[in-house]
């Protein structure tokens, strides 16, 4: 494309939308500005002219995904995981044409990273099923949002491929006695917030993250407000007056606590108790509902305390309940014979 002046003194537009090998346009303007002006509108809108021809779309899948993340994924909590994890496929993909990107290479793509065959770390070999289930879901939410920002009008190219199906994971937690041993084992740390973290979990459900990044501004009328949570909502658990006077009297937007991460665990390793692989701290989490459902409490209560966006994700806790399917003992037909109403 190029603005050239004449020999009789007009500008002259020569503009190729579609490339070199593609259609030329060229228009002659008395002055320079016209001749851009124009320039630039071909430009724009030679996707919308039909008797320029169909534009190729050229685009490679890595192309589609910084997109993305420019136009969407960059206000998401973990926008940037997502990039980072898409543009690893994408490379250990070859870099695929978006065009010619199918299920069939993501599917020989998950086969290879079950396997062991690409890896994005020398120390982890394989990964396990929920992680490539987790890429397919990053891939499949990022054409979808693509497709209503009407920058992708082809179909979903991953929409029809299935997840794999994996079992409930244990879900461990503490009984009364081992809090009393892990609550002792944190008065003993050098840490000073330790034990006031721990008793926040129990006592509200948090994430370890949202009670050790509390602010002083975040308690108030016999609440904590968790904000910028993980569910994108804010919310208020109440909690006891004798836990309310445990806490730093501080009511600045200033965090309460110095983070203690390493010193939870060396507590817990004192106290002799053992966490399911990546429960360390949510087992505090876990104890707080199981808990919760033992002692009578609310499904839907709990999840609204939890911040669970899906109540799929709170029934984890639902076989807790002492009623829980009791009627099964009622209603079997072999407690009919036994009672004598057949």
């Amino acid at each position: 494309m190029a603005v050239n002046k004449l020999s009789n003194g007009k500008w002259q537009a020569q503009v190729f939308p579609n490339g070199r090998d593609g259609k030329r346009i060229r228009r002659q303007f008395a002055t320079k500005g016209e001749a851009l002006s124009f320039e630039k509108f071909i430009k724009e809108q030679a996707q919308d002219k039909p008797w320029l021809g169909e534009k190729t779309d050229k685009r490679r899948v890595i192309d589609l995904v910084e997109l993305w993340f420019n136009t969407h994924g960059i206000t998401l909590a973990d926008g940037e995981k997502r990039l980072t994890t898409m543009a690893f496929a994408c490379e250990a993909m070859g870099n695929p044409l978006a065009t010619e990107f199918n299920a069939k290479i993501f599917a020989a793509y998950r086969e290879q990273r079950l396997s062991g065959k690409i890896t994005r770390s020398s120390r982890v070999k394989t990964v396990t099923p929920r992680t490539v289930n987790l890429e397919l879901a990053y891939f499949r939410a990022m054409f979808n949002e693509l497709r209503r920002l009407d920058e992708w009008t082809a179909p979903n190219p991953l929409e029809n491929v299935r997840e794999f199906k994996i079992g409930e994971s244990e879900m461990a937690y503490l009984t009364l006695d081992e809090i009393r041993t892990l609550l002792s084992e944190c008065e003993k740390s050098r840490s000073k917030d330790l034990t006031t973290i721990v008793k926040i979990c129990l006592a509200t459900g948090a994430r370890w993250s949202e009670a050790e990044g509390l602010k002083g501004n975040q308690i108030r009328a016999g609440q904590i407000i968790y904000v910028k949570t993980k569910g994108k909502k804010n919310r208020a658990v109440p909690i006891t007056e004798t836990l309310q006077a445990e806490l730093p009297k501080s009511r600045k937007a200033q965090p309460l606590f110095t983070p203690c991460y390493s010193a939870f665990r060396k507590a817990m390793q004192r106290a002799g108790i053992e966490t399911p692989a990546g429960q360390l701290t949510h087992i505090l989490r876990h104890t707080f509902a199981s808990h919760f459902m033992m002692n009578g409490g609310n499904i839907l209560v709990l999840q609204r305390i939890l911040g669970h966006t899906d109540i799929k994700v709170t029934m984890r806790y639902a076989h807790f309940a002492p009623d829980h399917l009791f009627d099964a003992t009622l209603l079997n037909p072999l407690n009919k014979i036994q009672i004598g109403l057949d």
